[in-house]
């Protein structure tokens, strides 16, 4: 079977389960482990293989998860940020509905060569992305969300009564229980719905607020081990990624670090306008208020773009400035999907449009984000060593699949 280019077997030996552990970077997994509480996770890491991938850029959660399960990169499948705007008609629009898809889904192949797929994922923006090309009339398909899991129905995702079914009420957006009950329901599902492909998408809630090794962390990923175990326990093929990593964003004050790129570009050339779009903005703003690592910058003046590359460089916290065509280029980002020049910020610093457009009263704990190259190493975990992970070069989250398909038939 091809896939976006791919070839993936015909058939599988046993069920397929990929899970994105959203925000996870490595600090936080061991820090857990040598905290003792992922026994069952340092289980499958001793019997299959623990190396570091790349997340496709800009690392932010949407690409990302349409990557991992298009198996592509953004120039491929489209979605390059969960936010982006359109100069020929001046909107800026939120990249959750599958009329932005480029590639199909690799849920959507395999249910066309009649396998069962269950997808579920903590917030209900991705969705509609994830579930697209599944249909729910015969039994072969399951997609819903935590967040919206009392709206479900047989026709529009494959199952209904989610809360009764699994003894759980709708989690708060803002808690572990979002990502909590799309472990629960995975472990539910695996057993009683027996898909052939099950593709489970945490929330990053908890990495936003706290850094690895913090309580509160240790506590999640313990949860997160316990459910692991219960799937593990079945003969599955697994795999552990995440969809980006994150980082602390604040000075020694416990301050928001930013560089409102708008403001700056319209004091340095007062004539001339511009547009910064910050791609990681949803509308799920209360953990990280809109700003991230990455920005997205259209200048209406195309005659001046390299004296205003020129100018951002001047910036130390902007580490990556690119004009459009190298950015994609090196990024693998759609070009009628992005701005006349990418940036990228530096570890510890994130990059916003103007200050008046940034509401950073709901921002309780020091602000940490991601989106950039600081947080574009993420976790590839295997529960087999067949895949020889070690020896096949650079990997990207979004080899997931790939892999975890191809090991379920050796």
């Amino acid at each position: 079977m091809n896939i976006n280019h791919r070839q993936y077997p015909s058939q599988l030996n046993k069920p397929v389960v990929v899970i994105c552990l959203d925000g996870s970077q490595k600090e936080y997994l061991d820090i857990a482990s040598d905290a003792g509480l992922t026994p069952n996770l340092d289980q499958i890491i001793k019997n299959g293989e623990f190396i570091i991938a790349h997340s496709a850029i800009p690392s932010f959660t949407n690409p990302n998860n349409i990557s991992i399960v298009t198996g592509q990169p953004s120039a491929i499948h489209g979605i390059c940020g969960n936010f982006f705007y359109t100069p020929s008609t001046g909107k800026e629009v939120m990249m959750n509905d599958p009329q932005y898809l480029r590639a199909p889904t690799i849920f959507e192949k395999f249910y066309q060569e009649g396998f069962k797929v269950a997808v579920i994922t903590a917030k209900d923006k991705l969705r509609t992305l994830l579930g697209n090309g599944l249909k729910f009339d015969d039994n072969r398909a399951i997609c819903f969300s935590s967040e919206k899991s009392n709206q479900a129905t047989i026709n529009q995702n494959g199952i209904d009564n989610v809360n009764d079914w699994l003894g759980m009420p709708v989690p708060d957006v803002y808690s572990q229980g979002l990502s909590e009950f799309v472990m629960a329901a995975g472990v539910k599902i695996l057993k009683e719905f027996k898909p052939d492909i099950m593709y489970l998408s945490t929330t990053d809630f908890i990495q936003h607020k706290y850094e690895p090794g913090h309580e509160i962390a240790n506590k999640f990923y313990q949860m997160f081990d316990n459910y692991i175990g219960q799937l593990n326990k079945n003969e599955i093929s697994l795999v552990i990624t995440a969809d980006h990593g994150m980082k602390a964003k604040t000075n020694d004050m416990g301050e928001p670090n930013a560089i409102f790129l708008e403001d700056y570009l319209q004091e340095k050339f007062p004539e001339d306008n511009f547009k910064v779009i910050l791609p990681i903005t949803d509308p799920y703003v209360v953990h990280h208020g809109s700003l991230g690592s990455f920005a997205m910058v259209y200048v209406e003046n195309q005659s001046i773009i390299s004296n205003v590359i020129d100018e951002i460089k001047k910036i130390p916290e902007i580490e990556e400035v690119l004009n459009k065509q190298d950015a994609c280029k090196t990024y693998h980002l759609p070009e009628d999907r992005s701005g006349d020049i990418i940036c990228m910020s530096s570890e510890s610093f994130t990059i916003g449009s103007s200050l008046d457009k940034h509401d950073l009263s709901s921002l309780k704990e020091p602000l940490r984000s991601h989106g950039g190259l600081h947080e574009r190493e993420v976790p590839f975990i295997i529960n087999s060593q067949k895949s020889n992970l070690s020896e096949q070069g650079q990997l990207y989250n979004y080899d997931a699949f790939y892999y975890a398909i191809h090991t379920a038939n050796l």
